[in-house]
């Protein structure tokens, strides 16, 4: 599996996350659990610090004045078992703290919040100082052996990690994410392109056409989710039934994002492959799903890893991605004559032009007005701007035409 570039480094050259699933021995799952319940025991301790910093005297403490905490913190008698693992990834994650603040400060993202057992990723941060790589084998600081790792694809040749991240999911499983540097095989070179409008019942509807269909992962393991989480909720809390309860349900979990992002890879590496220019719509995913009557199909459908994936493979691959404003009224708009309808119930899939008399399939002629527009951009420059109308006044929604509305308020520009 791999996951997204994580910053340019040259023309060619991008960093790439390789994230393989491994199995430890005993020795290692107990060193790896210590290793994590550490890691938020120090990010915890850190943001305490600073917050008490904060509301004592105004004071914003920074990674350095936390760092000389974590040495003050590994001699003393309560938090002791701090020096008995690697320092670090627990130094990492102070670096993490850091540029969690630097977010929250710059308005980029919420206050950083203290982690839970529960509810917080388990994962370990290591630097080159704290691992060995060579002939394919990976060995992490205070252990003696290393991690059985299952290679599903390989490396390419001469690749050396520069970082490596080790976690768990709820499931129980076990992943270490390797960060290298790549240069992404060059695609075949194609004047195609194409316009992407995102649905329910069909997953993605292409310019050309095509519909591929959602899968609907979660609603074909539902029951089978259901019956799992109502055997969890009769359990007692704190119980060993309880825990292995809830790792049945983490499995069903993990199955279907599992399932769903194999889909989405295989759909967004074909329309990379494909097509030199993709434009697809500029979608507020996080505002849509507090419609609770579409939240879960609209979690279940992925549109906004979509998006990401589009985002990063036409990065790698040199391809142009265009995103069109959401205000644009790809459903509304006569692809033919340009004529905009009135009203178009999300229960009229199909409707007809009274200005030409072309008759329109809604999903196929959303797309065709993105790639009109988009290509409009590409032409000229210029920006694909919201309509003049009711709809873009401050108050209405920010959902997709094809969605009911939900009170969101309006979106930043």
């Amino acid at each position: 599996m791999t996951g997204s570039s994580v910053r340019d480094v040259g023309a060619s050259s991008v960093k790439r996350a390789f994230k393989y699933r491994f199995r430890p021995n005993d020795a290692q799952a107990t060193e790896l659990s210590r290793t994590f319940g550490c890691v938020r025991k120090v990010y915890n301790l850190a943001l305490a610090a600073r917050a008490e910093a904060w509301s004592t005297s105004q004071e914003r403490v920074g990674f350095g004045q936390t760092s000389a905490m974590l040495t003050v913190w590994k001699k003393t008698e309560e938090p002791a078992f701090l020096a008995e693992v690697s320092s670090v990834p627990l130094q990492q994650t102070l670096r993490h703290l850091q540029a969690a603040f630097v977010r929250f400060w710059g308005k980029r993202a919420r206050r950083p919040r203290f982690k839970t057992k529960r509810k917080s990723r388990a994962s370990a941060v290591y630097t080159r100082s704290a691992f060995r790589y060579a002939d394919g084998r990976l060995t992490l600081a205070k252990m003696t052996e290393p991690l059985d790792i299952e290679w599903s694809r390989p490396l390419h040749a001469g690749a050396m990690p520069s970082t490596v991240t080790v976690s768990r999911d709820r499931a129980g499983r076990r992943f270490v994410s390797l960060l290298c540097e790549d240069t992404p095989s060059p695609m075949p070179d194609t004047t195609n392109a194409i316009g992407i409008d995102v649905g329910l019942t069909a997953l993605v509807t292409l310019s050309t056409g095509e519909k591929v269909q959602n899968p609907r992962h979660e609603r074909k393991d539902r029951e089978r989710l259901t019956r799992a989480q109502r055997a969890l909720s009769r359990t007692e809390k704190g119980s060993n039934n309880r825990a292995k309860a809830r790792i049945r349900v983490a499995r069903i979990h993990a199955r279907i994002a599992d399932r769903r992002r194999d889909h989405l890879h295989e759909l967004t590496t074909r329309l990379v492959r494909e097509n030199q220019t993709l434009v697809i719509e500029d979608l507020t995913v996080r505002d849509m799903l507090r419609n609770h009557r579409l939240a879960r199909a609209l979690g279940d459908a992925g549109w906004r890893e979509l998006r990401r994936m589009l985002e990063y493979k036409t990065a790698w691959y040199g391809r142009e991605p265009i995103t069109v404003n959401r205000w644009f009224p790809s459903s509304k708009a006569c692809s033919a004559c340009g004529a905009i309808a009135d009203k178009t119930p999300l229960n009229v899939r199909e409707w007809t032009c009274e200005s030409c008399g072309t008759t329109h399939d809604r999903d196929e002629n959303a797309a065709i007005n993105l790639l009109a527009a988009g290509l409009a951009v590409t032409a000229c420059g210029a920006g694909v701007r919201p309509q003049r109308e009711s709809s873009s006044r401050p108050g209405q929604s920010v959902v997709k035409q094809e969605t009911p509305p939900v009170r969101v308020g309006t979106p930043s520009r």
